[in-house]
């Protein structure tokens, strides 16, 4: 009997030091859905489609554009097809949620995850129809109407820097369950002579 404590204390230590970061993911893809949702609200209320606000000494204009296709306008008139992709990238990633230990993997599948359902929604329920809903894009950098960088949306930004961050992760060795993956520099006898 004087066993069993030190047995499920010593099972215990590894749980409370390897904690699950679905929270934290949920957090952040709720956040970023959050925030895509109002910003796209506001916009459709307030800016006329087209109708160019010049912010930011020009940095900067705000519009109402609708996009029918990819992140930054990429492969307009697609919108069935990337519409069913959010919706498997959506499903891996809540997969995915329940071997997450990695603070870093929480963040940018987090960032992935609300992009992807915030645009969905769009392509949902907008005009014109289930699945082939324009998004609404409205942010243009540099010059109006996407003249020098195409027009997007905080779901865009947020797929973007998403996917940024998992490439660093991914290239750093760094795995879902926050350990490092083996150094393909090294074999199982150590570092190879320089």
């Amino acid at each position: 009997m004087a066993d069993e404590p030190s047995d499920s204390a010593a099972s215990v230590v590894p749980a409370a030091g390897r904690r699950s970061r679905t929270r934290l993911l949920a957090l952040i893809a709720v956040t970023v859905f959050a925030l895509d949702l109002v910003t796209k609200l506001v916009v459709v209320a307030t800016i006329e489609p087209a109708e160019n606000i010049r912010t930011l000494g020009g940095l900067l204009y705000l519009t109402n554009y609708r996009n029918t296709g990819a992140a930054f306008s990429f492969a307009e008139g697609a919108t069935v097809v990337f519409s069913l992709i959010a919706v498997v990238i959506a499903v891996v990633i809540v997969r995915v949620a329940r071997r997450l230990f990695s603070p870093g993997w929480a963040v940018a599948l987090g960032l992935v995850l609300g992009g992807a359902l915030g645009n969905l929604v769009d392509r949902v329920f907008r005009d014109p129809g289930f699945l082939r809903g324009g998004v609404v894009d409205f942010l243009s950098v540099f010059g109006p109407n996407g003249q020098v960088w195409p027009i997007f949306n905080v779901a865009d930004s947020s797929i973007v820097c998403g996917g940024i961050l998992g490439a660093v992760l991914a290239i750093r060795g760094i795995e879902f369950d926050g350990s490092r993956g083996k150094d393909p520099r090294t074999d199982d006898d150590g570092p190879e002579p320089a």
